[in-house]
């Protein structure tokens, strides 16, 4: 196999073995659902079939079994248990480890493997000694005759696991047909010249025998039941006579040639080959604002048509390729179960995980990194914030704690909310643990919000004990570090005895989005729209800040003030006019005062360097089409330097 097929095996196996594992996290909810049992072992059978094609011989050996085990809870014969779910989970682990070729020194997959057996065994009938069907009456035996064809004995096919898995569906008489094996100086070995007949029940289904073949090229007859009454005994070497010819079922005419439906067709792209695609994008959308601005410059109508001609096919290819990116939330969500299923046992706080919205998509930067801080927070809702079974029993709540996670659109930022059922933040104990840290004063007063926030400063934990779990204070400083750096916010809400809450807000992208473009001392800065709620012109007599709280009524509601030119020391005395834009990072709010607004216009998202890694006030810049550089102020921190300002006032109320 060459490099690039292997690659796409194991990124399909990858798909695969990730598709048993949420369908054996659904079985352990569910394990009466016959349904899933079928899709678990499809799964299995698929990667089976896939592995010994692409040589993993040791791999499809050990699926192999693992497969027997499913097929007795497939027919009945056994009964699905935790326990057998715990064992099936640690069996899917090591097929992983069969890709990435890894040794088993200490004999680890031979023990799941018989451990699994037992299991399976003490509901029903042991592995691998589940008794055949009876065979039919001869008059009512079909004959089955196969075999493999073209150089699929080079892909990896493996006759001895067919036959095998042939004489599990009931195959009895079994026969080689060594009719046509050539001399032994014309052998090919890797052409499978050896053929083999066998009688089935009449019972089986031609599904089941379908499913044996599903992933090898095979020359495949089979006697009705009715030829098979005067078939006369034939000696192994005898071809044996086919009454109705069968195509293999690896190909069916619906799938493939030009009748076949291409609307859902896919290809794999590697992501460095999508990353170069967007920085390409992300230069031609600087390009073209350039080349808008010279149009217009220039007055020229052949110019401008031209221009606006490709600043619309642009526009196309740039949210085009910006959707290529975009990656279901589901494609966390397994690794979020297997989490969950197994903090569930280790302290034995039984939970379900409830997931919504998982087919809400954001960039796949983002999800990438943001798998560890949801990690974090799920870590932290088990251990810190459900309570112990008795406890709940205690406070009257189940004893089943329910754990959320829920993604939706909001504009053009995804929300991920993760609430817990538990026994929610205990302020007192937070407040004691931050003056003890020294992170507010004894005489501090802050808001619920605040409050809540301290639990995301570095090294604050209010566990009584370290656990190997959590309890170390370290983790939520990192999650909220990790947020921000996303450009999004984290916001923390609490009732005692109910349970906690965490917000996320996180932008769609973090490539190309939406900018507004303002002006404060002549300098040019950006800020990202989907943040901005409304502008409104600051009134005259608050154009020079008078000392006192530095707020707006904005339709009944105070709104902090932030004036840019004192933060950024700009020099000479603000205009006449100025305006505030009021932007939002979750629930908070401020606005930013700035002397004009100058209009909309695609930002391509340049990071700072990393001199400059410590201004917190800019998430980035831009340029412009007039090449200049314009630098992206961070809503995060407008909104706490805001949020300061009113807690300020709190304080002084």
């Amino acid at each position: 196999m060459d490099d690039d097929m292997m690659a796409v095996f194991r990124q399909e196996a990858t798909d695969l073995i990730e598709s048993l594992e949420r369908g054996l996290l659904d079985l352990s909810d569910q394990p009466g659902d016959r349904d899933l049992i079928n899709a678990v072992f499809r799964d299995l059978h698929t990667i089976k079939g896939s592995g010994a094609m692409f040589g993993f011989a040791d791999m499809a050996a050990f699926v192999h079994a693992f497969e027997s085990a499913f097929d007795l809870l497939r027919s009945g014969q056994a009964a699905v248990t935790p326990d057998i779910i715990r064992l099936a989970l640690e069996a899917r682990d090591e097929i992983i480890g069969f890709l990435s070729e890894q040794a088993d020194p200490d004999g680890r997959r031979a023990a799941i493997l018989a451990a699994l057996e037992a299991a399976v065994g003490a509901t029903g009938n042991a592995v691998g000694t589940a008794p055949l069907p009876e065979a039919a009456p001869t008059g009512q035996a079909h004959r089955l005759w196969f075999r493999l064809t073209g150089n699929a004995l080079a892909l990896g096919a493996r006759p001895d696991l067919l036959l095998a898995e042939l004489r599990e569906l009931g195959a009895t008489d079994i026969r080689a047909d060594l009719s046509e094996v050539p001399a032994l100086d014309a052998l090919d070995p890797e052409v499978c010249m050896i053929g083999w007949s066998m009688d089935f029940p009449n019972g089986i289904t031609r599904d089941a025998i379908d499913n044996v073949f599903l992933f090898n090229d095979v020359d495949l007859r089979l006697e009705a039941p009715q030829a098979a009454v005067d078939r006369v005994p034939v000696a192994a070497s005898d071809p044996v006579p086919v009454a109705e010819p069968v195509s293999a079922p690896a190909r069916k005419p619906s799938e493939e040639g030009p009748q076949a439906d291409k609307g859902g067709a896919t290809m794999r792209v590697a992501a460095e080959r999508l990353d170069h695609l967007m920085d390409r994008v992300g230069e031609l959308v600087i390009a073209d604002a350039r080349l808008l601005q010279l149009a217009q410059q220039s007055r020229d109508p052949a110019l401008m048509a031209a221009a606006e001609e490709i600043s619309r096919l642009a526009a196309g290819l740039r949210d085009t390729t910006m959707r290529i990116r975009m990656v279901p939330v589901r494609s966390m969500i397994g690794r979020f179960r297997r989490l969950i299923h197994g903090l569930s046992e280790t302290i034995g706080k039984p939970v379900s995980f409830i997931v919504r919205g998982e087919e809400t998509e954001l960039d796949k930067t983002v999800i990438e990194q943001l798998a560890d801080p949801i990690v974090h927070m799920l870590r932290n809702s088990v251990d810190h914030g459900l309570e112990s079974p008795a406890d709940r029993a205690a406070a009257g709540k189940p004893a089943e704690g329910r754990i959320m996670l829920e993604a939706e659109y909001s504009g053009a930022e995804v929300v991920i909310r993760i609430s817990d059922d538990g026994r929610g933040l205990n302020r007192d104990r937070i407040r004691a643990k931050a003056i003890a840290n020294g992170l507010i004063g004894a005489d501090t007063i802050l808001t619920e919000s605040a409050m809540n926030a301290l639990i995301l400063e570095p090294g604050f934990s209010t566990a009584e004990s370290i656990t190997e779990i959590s309890g170390r204070g370290v983790g939520m400083d990192v999650v909220k570090k990790t947020i921000e750096g996303l450009r999004g916010s984290i916001e923390v809400q609490s009732v005692e005895g109910r349970g906690t809450t965490f917000t996320l807000r996180l932008p769609l992208t973090l490539a190309i989005i939406e900018g507004l473009l303002v002006e404060v001392a002549g300098e040019r800065f950006s800020i990202p729209l989907a943040a901005v709620q409304e502008i409104v012109e600051l009134p005259a007599d608050r154009i020079e800040e008078d000392g006192s709280s530095d707020f707006l009524d904005v339709r009944d509601r105070l709104v902090p003030l932030v004036r840019l030119r004192r933060m950024f020391s700009s020099p000479g005395a603000p205009g006449e006019f100025q305006t505030v834009v009021i932007v939002r990072a979750g629930e908070t709010r401020a606005g930013a005062v700035v002397d004009r607004i100058i209009g909309t216009n695609q930002i391509v998202i340049k990071q700072m360097s990393r001199l400059h890694s410590g201004v917190r006030a800019f998430s980035g810049a831009t340029i412009l089409g007039d090449g200049t550089v314009a630098l992206i102020l961070d809503v995060p921190h407008l909104a706490g330097v805001g949020q300061g300002v009113e807690d300020r006032r709190g304080v002084a109320a």
